[in-house]
């Protein structure tokens, strides 16, 4: 799985389980949904995503890695 299609996945997750503990154990934990919101509303327009710095030191290619290495085998 590449970076990009990684930090969906990532943000999906984050988004439904703040949703969950927002219904389930207390309301301030919308909050994590809102920042969740905004960090991939900030990552469109200036390209800085934390979480896909932090998959890229733990190894997850990006998608154009991925195709160079399938085009040279």
């Amino acid at each position: 799985m590449s970076i990009e299609r990684s930090i969906f996945a990532f943000a999906g997750f984050m988004v439904l389980l703040s949703l969950a503990l927002t219904a389930l154990v207390h309301h301030n934990f919308i909050w994590l949904t809102a920042f969740v919101g905004a960090n991939l509303l900030q990552s469109a327009f200036t390209g800085f995503c934390p979480a896909a710095m932090i998959m890229k030191k733990l190894g997850v290619k990006s998608e154009a890695e991925l195709e160079r290495a399938k085009s040279q085998s």
